[in-house]
């Protein structure tokens, strides 16, 4: 019973280190590079993130339905 318990616990142990320092492959950090992406523009066409290198990107996330929730 006791050898259960500490195989249960080192396994525990093992997950939480293996998945606590994974991050997963689409995140990414303040300072890091934004991965390249396309979008509709509002004057017609498509616009490529990489398009616009050197100048200055802001980039808007809103709730769609602008709801408190």
């Amino acid at each position: 019973m006791k050898l259960r318990k500490i195989l249960i616990a080192s396994l525990a142990a093992t997950v939480l280190i293996l998945f606590g320092s994974m991050r997963p492959a689409l995140a990414i950090g303040i300072g890091d590079q934004a991965p390249d992406f396309e979008l509709d523009s509002t004057k017609g066409g498509k616009v490529k993130l990489s398009s616009l290198k050197g100048k200055t990107v802001l980039i808007n996330f809103y709730n769609f339905d602008f709801s408190a929730t």
